[in-house]
């Protein structure tokens, strides 16, 4: 199967959870199938694995509604998107589109890098679920990242295609920590800064756990930062990274007490995933989307009682119970892997031949 995956949304100099979501099933379906990258600017190619790849217009690009004219071209046997937006106007290839979670219906507030006009277009798109079914039912498979998602999918009635599972995991390169090692008194937060993240009820929950330091790894406006910064307790250390290596992040997963998150919504959450691939137990938000992804193996507390959060903090201070939530959390990291998401992505690849096939049939005058 020649597959053609859109990479095109993976970042220039550091991924994010979609970026690196697909350069890792690229880089596991590589393994299995032949696959060839479109991407927008050769500087992605860093953090791509060694597949041959095209380069095309940028998916934000006015051109981006003809792409399929020249995909059309290459005549792949299927073409994979890591998101929904993907130009098919003309398109005579099976195509998977990938829905990764609806939190923008909820919450609005665009991401902060796209340009003006796409953030006025984007709010705009999210204040009703029409337009996303007319996006999902263009594919002939959506692909989904987690169960959670795949039933709000239904329960909204998104799409009359099948959908399919095409599951996160952490990186393969995963080092666990020593054993032995004690931990330290560092926890670690992974995650953006919107408001529904929530990182305001741990900064509250701060209180109380003298000696303890919180690392805010990722990167921040100045005004946000700002305002996160008037909720730290007096007395309380909390660094606000801006930003970390993929190095420095293991480094820290490796050494660090807990990873902790009280998002209140989330489209999957790898950084528990990745925590606990690393021995690093996870304190959570309880949410649907978080009790699947981290199972029996998290602890869970209410994201509004900031209370809770403190408490679990301490509890694991007892090392027998850091211990048992360490182990835990790698038994339960096992059971993900990016060979297991690749099959489920040829799956769903193989699927959408047959859909297509399907529908070229009862519609030659597209053929």
């Amino acid at each position: 199967m020649r597959i053609l995956f859109d990479a095109r949304f993976t970042r220039l100099d550091q991924h994010d959870g979609i970026s690196r979501y697909g350069a890792s099933l690229i880089a596991a379906a590589a393994k299995h199938a032949e696959v060839v990258m479109l991407i927008s600017d050769e500087r992605q190619l860093r953090l791509l694995p060694d597949v041959p790849h095209l380069l095309i217009n940028s998916p934000l690009s006015p051109r981006e509604l003809f792409v399929a004219t020249r995909i059309n071209r290459l005549r792949p046997d299927v073409v994979i998107c890591p998101m929904q937006t993907m130009g098919s106007w003309g398109r005579t290839y099976p195509l998977v589109l990938t829905l990764h979670d609806l939190i923008y219906y909820q919450n609005p507030q665009p991401p902060g890098f796209l340009p003006l006009p796409v953030r006025a277009l984007w709010r705009l798109y999210h204040l009703a679920y029409w337009p996303q079914r007319l996006l999902l039912n263009r594919a002939d498979v959506v692909a989904t990242i987690s169960e959670t998602t795949r039933q709000l999918m239904a329960e909204h009635r998104l799409t009359r295609r099948p959908v399919r599972l095409v599951g996160n995991a952490p990186q393969s390169d995963t080092v666990v920590r020593a054993p032995g090692v004690e931990p330290g008194r560092d926890l670690l937060y992974m995650g953006s800064f919107m408001p529904y993240k929530n990182v305001e009820s741990i900064l509250t929950g701060m209180r109380g756990l003298e000696g303890y330091t919180l690392h805010l790894l990722s990167r921040i406006t100045d005004a946000r930062r700002s305002e996160l910064e008037g909720l730290i307790p007096p007395g309380q250390q909390v660094i606000f990274h801006n930003g970390v290596s993929d190095e420095h992040y293991q480094e820290l997963l490796r050494s660090a007490v807990a990873l902790v998150t009280l998002s209140r919504a989330e489209g999957y959450g790898l950084p528990i995933i990745e925590a606990m691939a690393a021995g690093t137990p996870v304190i959570a938000a309880d949410t649907p989307i978080f009790r699947e992804v981290g199972g029996e193996a998290a602890r869970y507390v209410d994201p509004d009682e900031p209370a809770g959060f403190t408490a679990a903090v301490l509890a694991l201070a007892e090392p027998e119970q850091w211990q048992r939530a360490s182990q835990a959390g790698q038994t339960h990291a096992g059971t993900y892997s990016w060979d297991r998401s690749a099959e489920q992505l040829l799956e769903a690849a193989a699927i959408a031949t047959v859909e297509h096939a399907g529908r070229a049939r009862w519609r030659p005058w597209r053929r």
